[in-house]
């Protein structure tokens, strides 16, 4: 469902601030502006109505979106990582981004389970993980990552992450290279390396990361809820992909939103850690994808700083949500590059192979 005419104005004139804003030299107050203008975007108009009254998963057990599935929970260092576990052989973990969770996976999923376990965790603070005291970096977060991988049995892993999921994924690897084989990273930059030339392209970087309490106040409801995640989704490519329905829930809740907002807090701490470790380059094979439609090859761009094996891949008729808007070029890419090629692949997954 799109925006009504009358929601859509408000949300353009949103946008249309934003970018005024953006040339002017970003700052809170723009965001905040910004923010306040979509969020009186009605319920009636948030493209795809109110959450459902639960979720569709259990929180443990058998999975309802594939048999082959289940759900688990692992404490941690803070708490409890949920996380969603198929399939067998070697271990493929899986580490969305926001405004998301491990849903995000669930079309790429079965495909990827014919040959690797895999693991899909929810980042701590967010979906069915709870929330941590602290600790929202990306360092301190891929500590509790790998712990929660180590109790679940798996030295040695694979990493395929998207968004804010790429920015947790690169310090895993960085600070732990030889458990990590292969890193596959989805549509962001590294905090540091690029990803603050990025902030001019969306208000949401700025508005995230505002100091506490200003974005937990203006986006406060159900209803905020649906207008600002509506209003980026929208955005997509294809928006239609994307289940907004189930992100709209997972962000009901407001400690979960708040959680959220402190990995855009922590932005600053994640740029300055990965430029002081940026001489511990990542030797293992990295796939840098960006989409046709937004990132393109960016990605790549950001890592080179850092890894010394980069290949360059563009998903085609994909915007940012690459998992759910162009599944299938995904599994045809990460097929090649987690495992071996069974033909000569096309020139547009030429970069895939490994």
């Amino acid at each position: 469902m799109q925006l009504n005419r009358g929601s859509a104005l408000i949300a353009m004139a949103a946008r249309t601030r934003a970018r005024r804003v953006a040339g002017l030299g970003w700052n809170v107050l723009g965001a905040i502006i910004a923010a306040a203008l979509l969020v009186f975007v009605t319920a009636a108009g948030a493209a795809a109505g109110g959450p459902r009254p639960g979720a569709a998963e259990p929180p443990v057990g058998r999975a309802r979106f594939h048999p082959s599935f289940t759900h688990g929970r692992v404490p941690v260092d803070g708490g409890v990582l949920h996380y969603v576990r198929g399939g067998s052989g070697p271990a493929l973990v899986l580490l969305h981004g926001w405004p998301q969770t491990w849903w995000e996976w669930r079309k790429v999923m079965p495909a990827l389970a014919r040959t690797h376990t895999v693991i899909a965790f929810d980042l701590p603070g967010l979906g069915g993980s709870t929330v941590p005291p602290g600790g929202f970096d990306a360092a301190t977060t891929a500590r509790r990552i790998r712990q929660a991988v180590h109790r679940l049995g798996f030295p040695r892993v694979k990493i395929l992450a998207h968004d804010d999921g790429a920015l947790v994924a690169y310090p895993y690897a960085r600070d732990f290279p030889s458990e990590v084989s292969r890193l596959a990273v989805l549509e962001l930059p590294l905090n540091g390396f690029g990803l603050e030339d990025a902030y001019r392209l969306s208000w949401h970087f700025r508005f995230n990361s505002s100091p506490k309490p200003l974005p937990e106040r203006i986006v406060s409801t159900r209803d905020d809820v649906e207008a600002y995640l509506g209003g980026l989704f929208d955005g997509a490519h294809r928006p239609a992909a994307i289940d907004r329905r189930e992100y709209f829930r997972a962000y009901a809740d407001p400690a979960t939103r708040s959680a959220a907002y402190e990995y855009y807090r922590a932005f600053a701490a994640n740029a300055a850690d990965n430029q002081a470790n940026a001489s511990r380059r990542l030797a293992m094979p990295v796939l840098a994808m960006g989409a046709q439609h937004v990132f393109g090859t960016q990605v790549a761009e950001s890592f080179r700083h850092v890894a010394e094996d980069v290949r360059e891949v563009v998903a085609p008729d994909s915007g940012h949500w690459i998992p759910e808007e162009n599944p299938t070029f995904l599994i045809d890419c990460a097929a090649l590059f987690f495992g071996s090629p069974a033909s000569t692949p096309s020139p547009a997954l030429a970069p895939c192979a490994p």
